[in-house]
């Protein structure tokens, strides 16, 4: 079989990039060993949420996605930064009316986003998107790549996207290596009930062992409710997840500095190890890199899977260009220059944060709220400053 895209990856980012391209009229294969779980409910859900930063939406707008999203998203209207570790806690709001008549972003559930890909794939005629199949090997020309897939099928590529997280069997199979740094962390997600309501502000409150954000979510069961990502040292997240309910509301209300009062859970907690990751380039002969298989960074600031869909865009941005000749040496090329030293600036400035904020060494907690102050009290750093985060210049 021939197409002009296999992807690799079927988690939010695979199944945007399938979605995109698939909209812009290129053949799609998109696989991935396991099936997207859709429900909430299901024991596997991945109960992470993921805030689409504004030059997202255009993206999903193009992907034909965002329609679907948006009745489901939480806005998130201002960033608040609380140093808990200073007596009395410093605290700042970065809000986007000062950049933007629009919000920072928006949040969703992961299974939501999964539920919401995989029915517009099925509106798609030239996507062929088959879960529980896997990439297993590629052979590449400069004319095309053959794929092998895990049912034993073989397919004529003339690109290959691997967007197959951190451990990509693309990118192994293309011989790129990947720099990993383990800071000995781990993030504990789940979604909390409060009283006080969050009015669409993302709260990060830093102490030591990492930030403890809060990301506003629609309301739940009638109350207000925010998504919760708890960075900590290892041992520290694997107490937290065995303590009881009552337990750990009272641990998770303690850490949040009581910002919204008392917290109470309202899902099963997961676990996840914080790494950085950046892989050494994105690209080999008929094969491009994305999103976590490109490059893996700790939760901070939404940076992510925004990195992840300006990769996209990128692509497909060059793909359009290149349409005849589709993953040819010119059209990597242009990816790799127009995208490696964005990432390789972002990895590096969020592990600087990471490292900030786990930081145990009283001179550093001194100076962290020192630079806070500095970074809101001065308009036009503080302006710049959201722009960046943004992914705006």
């Amino acid at each position: 079989m021939k197409t002009d895209i296999l992807i690799s990856g079927g988690g939010v980012a695979g199944l945007t990039a399938a979605a995109a391209f698939g909209a812009a009229g290129f053949s799609v294969v998109i696989v991935d060993p396991t099936p997207p779980v859709t429900e909430a409910a299901n024991p596997a859900s991945d109960l992470r949420t993921t805030a689409f930063l504004q030059p997202a939406r255009s993206f999903l707008d193009r992907a034909g996605l965002w329609d679907r999203l948006a009745p489901h998203a939480a806005a998130l209207q201002t960033m608040r930064i609380v140093d808990a570790a200073s007596a009395p806690p410093v605290i700042r709001d970065f809000d986007a009316a000062d950049i933007s008549a629009l919000p920072f972003g928006w949040n969703l559930p992961n299974w939501l986003l999964r539920r919401e890909m995989v029915a517009r794939l099925a509106e798609l005629p030239n996507v062929d998107f088959r879960p529980g199949i896997g990439f297993t090997k590629m052979l590449t020309r400069t004319s095309e790549a053959l794929v092998t897939l895990t049912d034993g099928a073989r397919l004529h590529a003339k690109l290959v996207i691997g967007a197959d997280g951190r451990n990509s069997p693309v990118r192994h199979a293309a011989g790129i290596p990947a720099k990993t740094t383990r800071y000995g962390q781990k993030a504990l997600t789940f979604a909390v009930t409060h009283n006080a309501p969050h009015d669409n502000v993302s709260t990060e409150v830093h102490q030591s062992g990492g930030p403890f954000t809060l990301v506003p979510l629609p309301d739940h069961d009638g109350q207000p409710c925010s998504a919760v990502v708890w960075m900590d040292t290892g041992p520290e997240i694997s107490r937290l997840s065995q303590l009881d309910d009552a337990a750990f509301d009272a641990a998770a209300t303690q850490r949040s500095a009581q910002v919204y009062g008392p917290l109470t859970l309202a899902s099963r907690r997961s676990t996840w190890p914080i790494i950085s990751q950046l892989a050494a380039s994105l690209i080999a002969e008929r094969t491009a890199l994305v999103a976590e298989a490109a490059h893996v960074i700790p939760p901070i600031g939404a940076q992510g899977l925004n990195m992840s869909l300006a990769d996209l865009a990128t692509l497909l941005d060059l793909a359009g260009a290149h349409r005849t000749t589709l993953g040819a040496p010119a059209m990597l090329d242009a990816y790799q220059k127009a995208r490696h030293a964005d990432i390789k600036l972002r990895v590096t400035g969020v592990d600087a944060l990471n490292r900030a904020s786990i930081a145990g060494s009283s001179l550093i907690r001194d100076l962290r709220p020192w630079g806070i102050r500095a970074l809101h009290g001065t308009t036009p750093i503080r302006r710049e400053l959201m722009k960046l985060g943004l992914g705006a210049s």
